[in-house]
This record gives C-alpha cells, structure tokens and sequence, in this order.
C-alpha cells in the first residue's frame, strides 16, 4: 500500500496552529478562513491517520501524534525550503557587504550566513564585525551595503526586527555584592556608547555609586574581563558566553531599558544578491529572535 504524501500547505497551517493555539488565530496568520484552515487541518489527520489536536480550555492542545508530526514537519518544511532556494538562489550573483556587531557574530547568525551560501553559491557576502555606530559610518560611506545594528531606530533606512531587552552581565561563577559606600565595579566600552549610557544613567538613578574599572573596545575583551572579575557590565542577552550569567534586580541592581534592533541598508537600488541575503537575515532573525 502506497502511502499519502502530506500536504505542504497544511504542514505549514498545523505549525501556524500548533504556535497560536487556535484556529481562528491560524486563519488570520496565514490569511484564509477558519473553515479553510479545519479543512487543512482534517486533511492533514486523515492523512496520517490520528488526530493530532485535542481541545484544552479554550484553545488546542497537541495528542502524542500531534507531537511526533509536528517534530518532522518542522524538517520537512525546513528541507523543502532549501531545495526551492536552493534552485532559485543558484542562478543569483554578485557580492553584497554585510556588518553586523559582535553581539551576534558567534550565535544564530554565522549559521544563517552558512546555509545562505549554500543555497546562493553565486553570492559572495564578505562579512564586517565592529560596532554599531562604527559599522553605520561604513554604510554611509558606501562601503557596506546592509547593516545589522542595535540602538539606531530612528534612522530613516532602520527597518525594525526586535526589541531586546538590556540586562546586567556578571561572571558565572561568582556572586555580585553590593556593599554601601563601596563602588560598584563596571566593565564597558569606550565612549560612545548607548549601553554605557544607560548602564550609568540607572545606577544614577537609582542612587548606587560606581567606578569605571576596566574599559575596552572590544567586545571579546568584554567578555573576558567580566568573566575574570573585573567589573560586571551591561548588554543584551545575544551570544552571552557561558562564562558569564544575567544579573538583576534580585542582585540589588537597577532595571534597565530595551534597545531595538534593525536592519539598515543602503540608500540605492536593491539587487537580487542584496534583497535575498536581507530576505533570509529577516526571516532568520524572526526564528531566533522574536518571540
């Protein structure tokens, strides 16, 4: 007996559902009826014959089946991808600039560049990692084309992809006390920087005295030097070393803000190799991301 081949689109409506618990939010999500996705979603358990949802309060819940679908569907989807960028991308060409900071240079990323090359071997993305700030002059002068940065939402090429929040970084390994009339050690960039900033202007705030005791401008160096005790620091949780730990208002500290990140690309025409790269950075980000 031949078995059915499953349904993509429904494969694609089961994960909207199995996201937003529900139906009707599936519907909206992927624009069609709530009685087209029940049809999608009745094929789909028909095919494998189990049901796969079963009714929790208001919402849906998945069975044991629903589980084992969803852990291939995710695979299957993933893999059909590819194939389909892969034919796309292969006959796409050219070179594109990308700078993105070190916050994200050794987490989900590296990866996403990975398979991007992959599926678009005609493209050569030569990759720059230096500050924020730093890498947006570059894009000024032309000589990136597409800039991932945190903390310049109000530019007028910034298109939104996250808010993440700040938060106070300190070694693994040892606890952070806070003594009355002892300054409290920080570790942080050189001026200027919007972390810095932020991190002084709630200790300020909030009446806790501190001293500059290490400075850098490098984000590795950062790391270490907090790791080794130095001082604790402030940033976003993106590609923290398991070295060092998040600290918070448990540990006597101040709360600190959210810092949008976006992506920023050159004023000019967008070519195939720029709009893909920027197309699956978006969508890469979405995954790793946004919750």
């Amino acid at each position: 007996m031949s078995l059915p081949n499953l349904d993509m689109d429904a494969l694609r409506t089961f994960l909207a559902t199995q996201q937003l618990g529900s139906l009707n939010r599936a519907a909206e999500r992927i624009g069609r009826s709530q009685s087209a996705v029940s049809q999608q979603m009745r094929k789909l358990e028909e095919q494998v014959g189990m049901p796969l949802f079963r009714r929790l309060g208001r919402g849906l819940a998945l069975t044991e089946s629903g589980e084992l679908v969803l852990s291939y569907a995710h695979r299957i989807l993933d893999l059909n991808d590819e194939v389909v960028r892969a034919v796309r991308g292969a006959s796409i060409e050219g070179v594109v600039r990308f700078g993105l900071p070190g916050d994200f240079a050794e987490s989900w990323l590296p990866k996403a560049l990975g398979q991007f090359k992959k599926t678009h071997p005609g493209v050569r993305v030569e990759v720059a990692v230096e500050r924020n700030g730093a890498l947006l002059e570059r894009l000024d002068r032309g000589e990136l084309d597409l800039v991932l940065a945190m903390g310049y939402e109000r530019r007028a090429d910034a298109e939104h992809l996250a808010t993440l929040p700040m938060t106070w970084i300190g070694p693994a390994d040892a606890d952070v006390v806070l003594s009355p009339g002892v300054p409290l050690d920080l570790a942080l960039y050189h001026p200027p920087c919007f972390f810095r900033r932020a991190g002084i202007s709630a200790l300020d705030s909030a009446n806790i005295s501190w001293r500059l005791a290490y400075s850098t401008a490098s984000l590795q160096s950062l790391w270490s030097g907090v790791a080794a005790g130095l001082g604790i620091t402030l940033r976003t949780a993106a590609g923290l070393p398991p070295t060092l730990r998040r600290l918070g208002e448990k540990d006597g500290l101040p709360p600190l803000p959210s810092v949008e990140l976006c992506l920023h690309t050159a004023p000019a025409e967008m070519p195939p190799a720029l709009a893909q790269l920027k197309r699956a950075i978006v969508e890469n980000a979405a995954a790793n991301l946004i919750a």
